[in-house]
This record gives structure tokens, sequence and C-alpha cells, in this order.
């Protein structure tokens, strides 16, 4: 049975409904200490890192287990978020997104004993409307404190997607997995038949 090395809601209800059996564990690392030793990388880079290091550190407790791990992040204006510490944070981060695109990138890689099997990335392109500071009080009103653990201030799934005008990209790596490759790397692993 696959381990998800994730507490991530979306990422286990992306798998429940595809009809994976699994089973879900934390993975312990230190997700800032990994961005700062990849400092210039490109957003895939890093995001592909640290669903590595969280699915080699499960890995390491299970090896005789294959072992899904995924992160995610945004990128807008040049700059890298990572989850809203407060809400204050997260309406700053709001702000700034205001009227432009932000670039969601979702990662993820197998594991087996250690191992990395395999690995990939995919971005969406997200097109944020211009809001205004009432809609944004507004907003996390209702979606505060459930939008603290995502990255982007949002849920594409419940009121977050009044925040865009427009996406490109597919549904589940905006959920936070890219979850196409990832079966995808599951029927080639022989983990998974068509």
């Amino acid at each position: 049975m696959l381990i998800l090395a994730s507490q991530s809601a979306s990422r286990r209800a992306m798998l429940e409904a595809a009809g994976l059996p699994f089973v879900a564990l934390p993975a312990q690392v230190d997700e800032r200490a990994i961005e700062a030793g990849l400092a210039g990388a490109a957003p895939e880079a890093v995001a592909q890192a640290l669903g590595e290091a969280k699915a080699q550190a499960v890995s390491a407790l299970h090896p005789e287990r294959l072992v899904l791990g995924s992160d995610s992040l945004v990128v807008c204006g040049g700059r890298r978020f990572d989850k809203p510490a407060s809400r204050e944070e997260a309406a700053a981060h709001l702000r700034f997104f205001s009227g432009k695109t932000m670039e969601l990138v979702s990662a993820a890689a197998l594991v087996r004993s250690g191992a990395v099997v395999w690995a990939g990335a995919r971005t969406a392109r997200l097109k944020v409307a211009a809001l205004s500071d009432g809609f944004i009080a507004g907003y996390l009103d209702h979606e505060w404190p459930a939008v603290a653990g995502c990255v982007g201030v949002f849920r594409i799934e419940g009121r977050g997607v009044q925040l865009f005008e427009s996406i490109e990209g597919d549904h589940f790596t905006v959920l936070g997995m890219p979850l196409l490759a990832v079966l995808g790397a599951l029927r080639e692993l022989g983990e998974l038949t068509a």
C-alpha cells in the first residue's frame, strides 16, 4: 500500500477520489533549511527537493513501502511565497497578488528504500482579479484560519475560486499535487493497472 508523506487534506482527498489505497504519515523535515540550501534555485527545483525530502524521510522509517511526497509553492512578481504565518500576512499576500499572475508549482516524488524512483513537477498560472481591501477582509472573515496552511492563501475548491480571472493548468496541480503525472508513474512502476 502506498504511503502519502503528508497530512494535506487536499492531497488525501485527491488520492481517495482516484481510488488509490494509501495511508498518510506526516514527514518530519525542516522545509526552511532545505529552501535555504537552495537559495536562487528555480521554483520547480525547490518544490521537487521538498517533495523528495518528505518522501525520503518517511521511506527511512518504511523502506519496503512506496512513499509519495509532494510540495507546492507560489511565485508572483519575482517573489516566492510560503504559507502565511498570520491573518495580517495573508492579507498582505493577497494585496500583493491583486491584479497579477501567480505561478503555482506542484511537485511530487515516489521513493522506495530511500531512492527516488520517479519525480515530476507541473506549473499552473493563475490570473488574480483586482482585489479591494474590503473584499480581502470579507474573504479572510470566511476563509481564515482554513487558508493558513495554503500556499497562495486559497482553496480553489472553496471561496478561493473567487480570487481568479483565469487559470491555465490542470486542476490537480492547483490543488497541490500533479496527480495525473503521479498516476502515470504508478502505472509505469506496475503499482497501478490501466
